[in-house]
């Protein structure tokens, strides 16, 4: 019988929410802390979990640590969301990986851009391909970052391999992700805009459905109004909600996104919810620049 992947499509249609991996002091990963916070999200209506993505600081945590979080997310979910799992690096560890989060009972893997400098398009579908073809039971969702990459690509591993059945495309160009979208096909895959709330507005008008968000883990109401609104085709809605939140996403994206993780860390450590540490390459924010994020969070209706 042929997999359909029903599920595993509504959810990302959706918010794909990327939790923080929060640090105790020893530095090791805060099991507690990490537990409370998915707590919050699920209780907040969040049903779509991403663990080990990049606002989980995926490329800083070991192997043992990124098996860790997926287990504690798998766990505390509980079949109250999908979870989809963030996988990467060479590809037999992508593939242990996402052998690992089928067997504990994740539904999807997504699958990090090869940060390998030399990438051909040949050689990304055939990255790509080896992962989803040793876990045909689990949605695939490619992570695309690369503006160089063709649509015709993406529907050539499709060909192959159907449970490539999404994509988060983090491009920052709504018309190439049009462009993409249609030339790959556009309701073959569902669409998640990857570069989270400020461009969900833009690639909702062009194809998505669905958005990821670090910012969820301070603020699931505003995401969640964010794809209300959207959903129904409402953006000068949405559009207020973007203005809520833009203040706090520049910060975020500031000098090449350097501050990605730290500030939604800041905010949640402004609220007492999780430590602020971040590993490297990550940094703490500044004393001055902290005020600014605890005043934004506070502001929220948490």
């Amino acid at each position: 019988m042929t997999t359909t992947f029903e599920t595993q499509r509504a959810a990302l249609a959706d918010v794909v929410a990327i939790p923080v991996t929060p640090f105790a002091e020893d530095g090791t990963v805060d099991q507690d802390a990490h537990r409370a916070l998915l707590r919050r999200l699920l209780d907040g209506g969040i049903r779509t979990l991403t663990p080990n993505g990049n606002t989980g600081e995926f490329y800083a945590l070991t192997p043992q640590e990124r098996q860790l979080v997926t287990e504690l997310t798998i766990d505390e979910a509980d079949e109250r969301a999908v979870i989809l799992v963030g996988v990467g690096h060479d590809v037999p560890t992508a593939i242990a990986s996402a052998r690992h989060a089928r067997e504990r009972g994740a539904r999807m893997v997504m699958v990090h851009q090869p940060v390998h400098p030399y990438v051909s398009q040949a050689g990304w579908v055939d990255y790509h391909r080896a992962i989803a073809e040793a876990v045909p039971e689990l949605g695939v969702v490619p992570y695309i970052r690369n503006a160089q990459l063709l649509g015709a690509r993406l529907a050539e591993l499709a060909d192959s391999c159907p449970n490539v059945i999404g994509v988060k495309y983090a491009v920052p160009d709504a018309a190439r992700f049009a462009a993409f979208a249609r030339d790959a096909g556009l309701d073959r895959f569902v669409w998640v805009a990857g570069l989270a709330e400020p461009y969900a507005p833009s690639y909702f008008s062009a194809g998505a459905t669905g958005f990821t968000s670090g910012l969820v883990n301070v603020a699931p109401s505003v995401s969640l109004d964010m794809i209300e609104a959207l959903r129904s085709g409402d953006y000068p809605a949405a559009m207020k909600v973007w203005e809520q939140i833009r203040r706090f996403e520049e910060l975020r994206a500031a000098n090449g996104s350097a501050n990605n993780v730290t500030v939604v860390k800041e905010a949640l450590a402004s609220l007492g919810l999780c430590r602020r540490e971040v590993r490297p390459p990550s940094r703490e924010l500044p004393e001055a620049e902290r005020a600014e994020v605890a005043s934004i969070a506070a502001g929220w209706s948490i």
